[in-house]
């Protein structure tokens, strides 16, 4: 015998042999927790257990408790909505009165501009009237003449 053959050999008892009734037979009640497999196949163990855990019973006094603590967290919620309702609504007051003093920001820096510029306007007023005062005292100047010599006073 050689080795191929005996292996050969151990994969066939090892390997179930195939037959004519199906696999896995499902039982038809709902009692029973254990499902029937060939015995050519090897044995599994598939026994459902299914556990539930006892109902606690509460006492009156647990109730009470229990009762109370959700007054406590209603009182606490009912608080923290008020609260936050109170904070809404001085943000609010605090978000009106920024624009309020925006507006006047607003208005305020339009009149400065406005001063700026009657300011600019009126230098360049005085520039013009100290160019014109200039050219006069220039053109009188011209027309100084030195008494004793009779000549044109010169700056």
């Amino acid at each position: 015998m050689d080795v191929e053959d005996q292996e050969e050999r151990e994969l066939q008892l090892l390997l179930p042999k195939p037959s004519n009734k199906p696999a896995l037979e499902i039982p038809k009640s709902s009692e029973m927790k254990t499902v029937i497999i060939p015995s050519d196949s090897p044995p599994l163990d598939l026994n459902l257990s299914i556990s539930v855990s006892p109902v606690q019973s509460t006492t009156g006094e647990e109730v009470k408790s229990s009762i109370r603590n959700i007054q406590i967290l209603k009182q606490h919620t009912t608080e923290q909505i008020r609260l936050a309702a109170v904070e809404k609504a001085y943000a609010e007051r605090v978000r009106e009165l920024t624009r309020r003093e925006m507006e006047l920001a607003e208005k305020e820096f339009a009149r400065a501009r406005m001063v700026w510029e009657r300011a600019r306007e009126e230098v360049e007023k005085a520039e013009r009237m100290k160019e014109l005062a200039t050219k006069k005292v220039g053109a009188t100047c011209m027309e100084i003449t030195c008494q004793a010599c009779r000549q044109r006073f010169r700056p």
